[in-house]
């Protein structure tokens, strides 16, 4: 049984993501982070992708090398980053980390989000990714 892991922080999403991928606890990803200088109340973790990128390539696992524009759930990778709920602040792109992830032949997103009745979600049209990161070797 699939048990995602919850962000204990209000802006721990990527964290969270991270720890999804990884198979971590939210407070194992948060000490590694944290040893790495990353820290959930940076708000430019909201907004820039190499904080996950960093966090994942220090665990070995490889990343698309951009951010690939989001076209539909079915080309989707079997594992991805996904940036969904897209806004801007003074200027700055925010957005909130959720992990796509396909098993068997069914998609399903892991989204760390603590207000959700359920963190596996399938409600795939209420989402709109903008973009992706492909996830290897994970």
């Amino acid at each position: 049984m699939l048990k995602p892991v919850i962000q204990e922080e209000a802006t721990g999403c990527g964290i969270a993501s991270v720890a999804n991928i990884l198979g971590r606890t939210y407070s194992e990803m948060k000490r590694v982070a944290n040893a790495m200088g990353i820290h959930a109340n940076d708000e430019s973790l909201w907004s820039d992708t190499r904080y996950v990128r960093k966090l994942l390539s220090h665990a070995g696992v490889e990343t698309s090398a951009d951010e690939i524009p989001f076209e539909s759930w079915s080309t989707l990778p079997d594992l991805a980053l996904l940036s969904i709920k897209h806004h801007q602040e003074d200027g700055r792109n925010f957005w909130h980390w959720v992990v796509f992830k396909r098993v068997d032949g069914e998609g399903f997103v892991l989204d760390s989000a603590s207000y959700l009745p359920s963190n596996i979600r399938t409600d795939f049209t209420a989402m709109q990714p903008k973009w992706f990161i492909e996830v290897r070797n994970a």
